[in-house]
């Protein structure tokens, strides 16, 4: 099997022009990586590219369209040579409860958070096979694994891309590529405005996000960005229902409070 140097790497991250994703690309930036990053805008990428006109690209690209996924694929393998790891980190999140979701807003959040994952790894796997190594990361959400109130759509896509992680993985071992999943907790992005949680609940996404760049090449399947949250998804893990029962019941009181 062909051995990878750790660093410089070329990673290619689907959504990352904001909020956790962007954290990423500028720690991984600033610390020699070649990044390439597809999403549907990409202006606060500009800013990145005055620092590391040579060693950021950026894509106008969306998650839910093959061609774009290929085409960005392509271009960043023109562009840098190789992909040593992929990152699927675009989703869509919903705050609706199921009778008040249609069939066609679970489509729409399954097309970018779930198919999202399976076009992108259907796009770098050929190369990854044919080079002998890769790495294929799929962002992934604690309710996916426990379960939460009036998120169905989007707990469902995100429990639907552990289950192809997995799968994935199995197939492609011998092939020198692994498969593993981001961890984050609830963090203060433009995904989770919506819920009715205090923001001093939730974490920063800077944070997250260079915890998470720094343990990109961890072995483990499940990758957090801090040992707190992974003993938190390790009792998640264990007891799924029961812990998510327990904070739509928190996240309830919290909201009451807040109305009154």
């Amino acid at each position: 099997m062909k051995k990878k140097q750790a660093i410089p790497r070329v990673i290619l991250i689907v959504g990352a022009n904001r909020g956790i994703g962007y954290y990423i690309v500028e720690y991984l930036l600033e610390h020699g990586d070649f990044i390439s990053v597809l999403d549907i805008e990409t202006d606060n990428l500009e800013k990145l590219k005055e620092n590391y006109p040579d060693k950021l690209i950026s894509i106008t690209a969306d998650a839910a369209k093959d061609e774009d996924i290929k085409n960005g694929v392509s271009e960043t393998i023109k562009q840098f040579g190789e992909i040593d790891i992929a990152v699927h980190n675009a989703c869509l999140c919903t705050f609706e409860s199921e009778s008040n979701s249609n069939y066609e807003l679970y489509d729409k959040v399954m097309d970018i958070n779930f198919f999202g994952a399976l076009r992108l790894s259907k796009a770098v796997l050929p190369g990854m096979r044919k080079q002998g190594f890769g790495r294929v990361i799929f962002t992934c959400s604690g309710v996916g694994v426990t379960g939460f109130g009036n998120i169905s759509p989007y707990a469902s896509s995100k429990g639907a891309i552990e289950s192809l992680a997995k799968c994935l993985e199995i197939e492609n071992q011998r092939y020198g590529i692994s498969f593993h999943l981001f961890h984050p907790p609830l963090t203060n992005t433009a995904s989770s405005s919506e819920l009715h949680v205090p923001k001093e609940f939730m974490a920063s996404p800077q944070k997250v996000g260079e915890g998470l760049a720094k343990h990109i090449d961890s072995k483990k399947f499940v990758i957090c960005h801090s040992f707190s949250q992974a003993m938190q998804m390790k009792i998640c893990y264990r007891h799924p229902l029961f812990m998510g029962k327990m904070m739509w019941k928190m996240t309830t009181r919290a909201d009451q409070s807040n109305k009154k």
